[in-house]
């Protein structure tokens, strides 16, 4: 069965647990560390141990990163950026990887209209662990990965942690045995992949797939009308068309 796309876990050194629908909330599976919250009430006081939550996020906040390199695909200075945050578990990326993303790639990716970035938001151990293999993957194979992991969700998604389904994806990119063990041990990687979850959070993310369009946040999965709807105002914009120039 496949994991849901919400969640509240936290990142361990067993795997990256966190959980994400296309616009359900954050579910309550926390720890007693990781105290549930919804984006949409009250903003928590930090002093008291709650996420800030940053109700308006300027691009600056968006476009900030951690340690780990940015996943990214198309041209740098593209007029527009979208970034989705995704779980490896979520049936709901899987539908927008199928779906859309194909559509996505040749009409504004490949043709120099949008950069697209690739954020982490791992919902449950499961995802954690498989997470930690893609981020280990050579940065040329990661998209490849990622497809693979998708595409082939019913192999390897399970409730309890199995690792060895996870391998059988992760060594068709050619990684061995010994390189996916050394990967699951990899502190520096586990915190900068937590750090990239508690960013979104902050940023108000509650699920995945949820999207930034040119700073916009969007909590659903998009679809190809959904993209040229916000995408075509933006290319046809001044700003755009001095950006793209």
């Amino acid at each position: 069965m496949l994991s849901a796309c919400s969640g509240n876990g936290s990142l361990s050194t067993a795997g990256v647990d966190a959980v994400a629908p296309g616009a359900f909330p954050e579910s309550a599976s926390a720890t007693s560390s990781d105290t549930p919250f919804s984006p949409f009430g009250s903003v928590p006081d930090p002093s008291e141990g709650g996420r800030q939550v940053i109700e308006n996020p300027t691009i600056a906040d968006v476009t900030m990163t951690g340690t780990l390199p940015e996943m990214t695909l198309g041209r740098a200075d593209a007029p527009v950026t979208i970034i989705q945050y995704q779980s490896l578990t979520c049936p709901h990326c899987r539908a927008f990887h199928r779906e859309t993303f194909p559509e996505l790639k040749r009409t504004y990716i490949d043709t120099g209209k949008v950069r697209f970035i690739m954020r982490e938001f791992p919902i449950g151990k499961q995802s954690g662990n498989a997470t930690i293999a893609l981020r280990c993957a050579p940065p040329d194979k990661y998209f490849t990965l990622y497809g693979k992991f998708m595409e082939q969700q019913s192999s390897w998604v399970s409730q309890e942690v199995r690792l060895e389904p996870i391998f059988a994806v992760a060594k068709q990119v050619g990684m061995t045995q010994a390189q996916f063990d050394s990967c699951l041990k990899n502190q520096a990687m586990i915190d900068s992949l937590k750090w990239v979850k508690e960013r979104g959070r902050t940023l108000g993310i509650i699920g995945t797939p949820n999207f930034f369009v040119q700073g916009k946040l969007v909590k659903k999965t998009l679809t190809m009308s959904d993209i040229r709807e916000m995408v075509e105002p933006l290319l046809s914009a001044p700003r755009a068309a001095s950006v793209a120039q």
